[in-house]
């Protein structure tokens, strides 16, 4: 036992080894069987300018995987992107990467959380003249957001997977994606850790008994944070680059734009989420014993029949509406 054991930690540790230090900066977490599948959830609109949306994930605490709601937090610097955490396949053994702050989206796994994150880059909006301006082909905004542009191209070019919920990379089921060369470059540049506020976030999930996988099958009812969190502003790391350079040219940032443009205000689910979806999640792989085999190969399920899709957003599958 006591060899099995070494054996296992030399393989981590070789693991480790092998990352970007953004990719494994702060406490190491490493699980022996697979995340249940993502949730489906309605994004809440943006109710303010300069609000990044991050994605719901789930985490691991003492009773097993948790939820952590999604959430609309305040960049912490001008130019700052999110790149999603993810649970990646190594060593026998499930790791968690956590998200930073950088100048570009890094890798993330080819997770597709939806809403912008894809599996490759992020989709959802772009900076431009020191002002953020929201993809409202995918992002949904409220009435006071008026920088939005529609660019539906990028979403179909960032997708990994369509209509996929699977929450890890690699392994037996898991995202099969590996690094572009542009997400590696990015991977390794200068990055700041999630907020205090996001952190703080995280921890309230943890020690909610129902956001736990095991009490609720693994579809938690609180999927969304219902107010935005603080902001913190933090000095832009010095790689920062204007990413007016980056953008598509061809995109147009309407400041004016027009109802056509934008999503639907009106929308009577525009800031509700489904708490009681209709879709069957696999609730055999939130098993505790260690177990993942029926989650390897995760059921596709249809959107919630309550959702509203206005615009006919490429908003790529289920858990990303």
């Amino acid at each position: 036992m006591r060899m099995f054991r070494s054996a296992r930690l030399m393989l981590l540790a070789l693991l480790v080894s092998l990352l970007p230090a953004a990719s494994y900066a702060g406490v190491f977490i490493s699980v022996g069987f697979a995340p249940p599948v993502l949730p489906v959830y309605v994004q809440p609109p943006c109710p303010e300018p300069g609000l990044m949306w991050t994605p719901g994930y789930w985490a691991y605490g003492p009773d097993g995987y948790y939820w952590v709601p999604g959430a609309w937090v305040p960049a912490p610097y001008v130019g700052a992107l999110w790149t999603p955490g993810y649970w990646g396949w190594g060593g026998g053994l499930f790791v968690w990467h956590a998200g930073y702050w950088g100048p570009h989206v890094g890798y993330y796994g080819g997770v597709n959380y939806g809403f912008g994150y894809m599996g490759i880059g992020f989709a959802g909006g772009v900076w431009h003249g020191g002002v953020f301006a929201y993809n409202t082909a995918i992002m949904h905004v409220g009435p006071g957001i008026t920088n939005v542009y529609v660019d539906r191209n990028v979403v179909v070019h960032n997708t990994v997977v369509v209509n996929s919920r699977v929450a890890f990379s690699g392994g037996p089921g898991g995202i099969n994606h590996q690094p572009t060369p542009e997400e590696n470059s990015y991977s390794h540049e200068q990055h700041i850790a999630a907020t205090s506020f996001q952190t703080q976030h995280e921890s309230a999930a943890m020690h909610d008994t129902n956001a736990y996988a095991s009490h609720n099958g693994g579809r938690p009812s609180n999927l969304v944070a219902s107010h935005p969190l603080q902001a913190e502003n933090h000095t832009a790391p010095r790689t920062v680059v204007n990413n007016n350079t980056t953008i598509n040219r061809n995109v147009t940032v309407d400041r004016n734009t027009t109802n056509e443009n934008t999503y639907n205000r009106n929308s009577n689910n525009a800031n509700t989420y489904n708490r009681n979806s209709d879709n069957n999640v696999n609730r055999n792989s939130n098993n505790s014993s260690g177990h993942s085999t029926n989650n390897s190969h995760p059921a596709e399920h249809s959107a919630p029949k309550n959702e509203n899709h206005s615009n006919n957003k490429d908003e790529g599958h289920g858990h990303g509406r």
